[in-house]
């Protein structure tokens, strides 16, 4: 009798989509839990973020405002999933693919561009009609990254 290797494997896909979201449950933001997983042509995991302040500055130093004077807002301080996972890679990304769980703003584009990243997966784009989108967008298009949404095979 032969046996036969399990047929139901989830995608890598799924699998990294799946650990952006773990990921983000380490944010703090009251507002949004973003994560992203970066991932080479090998399918290993080169680096893992999610957004939240710099290293070093406790969560209780800044505010977590999404209106208001742009001080006194967390625009001002995050650092974005998708940057802090290129900081947390230990060694360039360039041709790699990178998985979050929502589509990246043109800051995290550029960053995204100058690093050689290949291809964008995305669960959710949110805010689609606001201009750093759709700058990002052009970015990515310019620079012949790929993007594309991740729908769930296993969302119910």
């Amino acid at each position: 009798m032969t046996t036969l290797p399990r047929s139901n494997a989830i995608s890598w896909d799924e699998c990294f989509m799946r650990m952006a979201h773990v990921i983000a449950e380490r944010s703090k933001d009251p507002s949004s839990q973003v994560g992203a997983v970066i991932a080479n042509q090998h399918n290993v995991v080169m680096g893992l973020g999610y957004n939240g302040f710099p290293r070093g500055i406790h969560s209780d130093k800044f505010p977590w405002e999404r209106e208001g004077k742009f001080l006194d807002t967390k625009y001002a301080y995050i650092c974005h999933a998708e940057e802090n996972a290129v900081y947390n890679s230990n060694i360039p990304v360039r041709g790699c693919k990178v998985f979050t769980t929502m589509f990246p703003c043109n800051e995290c584009a550029k960053m995204l561009v100058q690093n050689g990243v290949a291809e964008i997966i995305f669960e959710l784009d949110k805010y689609p009609d606001q201009d750093i989108f759709i700058a990002a967008k052009r970015l990515f298009d310019a620079a012949g990254v790929k993007y594309r949404e991740y729908k769930s095979a296993w969302a119910v």
